[in-house]
């Protein structure tokens, strides 16, 4: 297993310098999804909720956490993103909502964390705007799907 990049040799955290890396096409995929209950998700979908359009916003604060992933994440550096895609899907027969978010740029290093902030923030939104009718919903399977470009190339997610 390779060596934590964000430690130097004295064992402290640091900020990896990529002042040397190419400047590559970078894409991330992540994931994830927010289980609630079946009405719940019935209200999203018809547009019935008072505070307005849950996917709509969720998407809006989805693509502001890519943006602002480096002001929340210590160590990650500030990205100048050309494109960020966040998908929101109902599965009702699983009765949560799926989300999927796509993060690009063209620079020194990657946007899987800009992607995975995304994901988190954009079912934190949905969590928000339906809490007074759901509690108890759960937010699982947030993971990076995939990612392209850099050094270590094309990596893509078991499935599963």
């Amino acid at each position: 297993m390779a060596d934590l990049s964000h430690f130097n040799a004295r064992g402290e955290a640091h900020m990896v310098d990529v002042g040397e890396k190419a400047q590559t096409h970078r894409v991330a995929v992540a994931g994830g999804e927010i289980r609630m209950a079946p009405e719940t998700l019935q209200l999203i979908v018809a547009g019935g909720h008072e505070k307005g359009d849950v996917l709509g916003i969720a998407r809006i604060a989805g693509i502001m956490a890519a943006k602002r992933t480096s002001e929340l994440v210590p160590l990650c550096h500030p990205i100048a993103l050309t494109r960020v895609d966040i998908r929101l899907e109902p599965k009702p027969e699983h009765d949560r909502v799926q989300c999927i978010a796509t993060a690009e740029t063209v620079g020194p290093t990657g946007v899987e964390m800009e992607a995975l902030c995304a994901v988190q923030v954009a079912l934190l939104t949905i969590y928000d705007m339906c809490k007074a009718v759901d509690r108890g919903m759960v937010m699982e399977r947030v993971r990076l799907l995939e990612k392209r470009g850099g050094r270590s190339g094309h990596w893509r997610a078991e499935a599963g």
